[in-house]
């Protein structure tokens, strides 16, 4: 959100969408394994610099194993999203300026407080071919989302107003207090993949976009959509290594916006890096860290733009545990949760967010060695 994009958006998110693509199993040596890629989402959130604090970007989308390859086949992956978040100054300041509630020409101070509850169920379907592709293993997603943002802003903004001579004349102080829910599909998501492996080091490169179907109001404070595409790409690592069951993986992208038709605002370029550490306990169990970074590296910019450059920040850190198991011979599930705190954040607001993802994908053929990789 971040809702479908950050709170209403895909934001700096706290992963919009996304939340998200799924990538299959991998069996290794008696171990099965499954990638969750989720970061390519737009999610309803509102966190602010990007207009009104929503970004395309949902930090935390990727995680651990993101750059392993899968079994070739479709796999689908459904993920709840939770994300509670709230800010005041500059971030509410947005807010009231993206709905329309003070004039342009208005100087403002604010004393007001902008909160956001998202719930988002993500749907996402993977197929992986068995055929390489530049020597790796191509992958093929489509994410879609649908659910609940209410949002909220109250408070006073108080200023002068710029008159057409140049002379300033206080501005009537506004007090209110907006509540706004929506129910409603988000933006949908394409994405590409391309794996390699060479032995426990795994790379991948990825492209997605925000095609902007979702439901998007500029004047309403709540949406499940960010009113404008998006491209975005980058490139990730994994190390894996099957004796210890010791993983670690970083993903860096970037998220280039267009312009936004009913705002005419465009958001500066987005920098993201997830990352993941996990230690896997048995063939099945999996425990470990999940964190993310958001910088905003670009401006934003259009005759929408009410407040300069406003680039935002926020990091994130928490922890996750994962479970594999058989569904029969063909099929088998993964059960990853994984919960964010949110700090050191900058012109966007703060929170929390949880990620509870299910994925079905095909199972992988065991390999001609029975002996494990490891033990309990």
């Amino acid at each position: 959100m971040k809702p479908v994009m950050d709170a209403g958006t895909m934001r700096d998110s706290n992963d919009c969408v996304s939340t998200i693509s799924a990538v299959g199993s991998l069996l290794r040596s008696g171990i099965i394994i499954t990638s969750i890629a989720v970061g390519w989402i737009a999610v309803p959130r509102i966190a602010l610099a990007d207009e009104g604090g929503v970004s395309f970007w949902i930090p935390g989308f990727f995680g651990s194993l993101a750059a392993t390859p899968a079994t070739p086949g479709w796999s689908v992956t459904e993920i709840f999203y939770h994300d509670s978040v709230s800010a005041s100054g500059n971030v509410a300041l947005a807010k009231a300026a993206q709905i329309g509630q003070i004039p342009v020409n208005l100087t403002a101070t604010v004393n007001a407080n902008v909160n956001a509850n998202v719930n988002l169920g993500f749907v996402a379907a993977t197929y992986v071919f068995a055929t390489p592709v530049l020597g790796g293993q191509a992958s093929a997603s489509l994410l879609g989302a649908y659910g609940n943002n209410s949002t909220s802003l109250a408070g006073q903004i108080t200023g002068t107003v710029t008159g057409p001579g140049g002379g300033t004349v206080p501005f009537p102080t506004l007090s209110d207090n907006i509540n706004s829910s929506l129910t409603a599909f988000g933006d949908l998501v394409p994405q590409f993949a391309l794996k390699w492996n060479s032995g426990v080091n795994n790379y991948m490169t990825y492209v997605t976009a925000d095609l902007p179907a979702g439901a998007y109001q500029s004047t309403r404070l709540a949406n499940l959509g960010i009113g404008h595409w998006a491209v975005d790409a980058g490139g990730g690592y994994t190390y894996f290594d099957q004796k210890t069951g010791h993983e670690f993986s970083a993903v860096l992208g970037f998220t280039y916006n267009f312009i936004n038709p009913a705002t005419q605002y465009q958001n500066g370029v987005d920098m993201h890096l997830d990352w993941g550490a996990s230690q896997f306990l048995t063939k099945q169990w999996q425990v470990g860290l999940v964190g993310y970074v958001y910088q905003e590296v670009g401006c934003d910019s259009g005759s929408g733009d009410r407040l300069g450059c406003f680039q935002s920040r926020v990091l994130g850190v928490g922890p996750q545990v994962g479970y594999i198991f058989p569904i029969s011979d063909k099929l088998q599930g993964y059960l990853n949760l994984k919960a964010y705190g949110e700090f050191d954040n900058a012109n966007r607001p703060a929170g929390w967010n949880l990620w509870l993802t299910f994925n079905l994908s095909p199972a992988a053929t065991p390999p001609t060695s029975s002996r494990p990789m490891f033990t309990k």
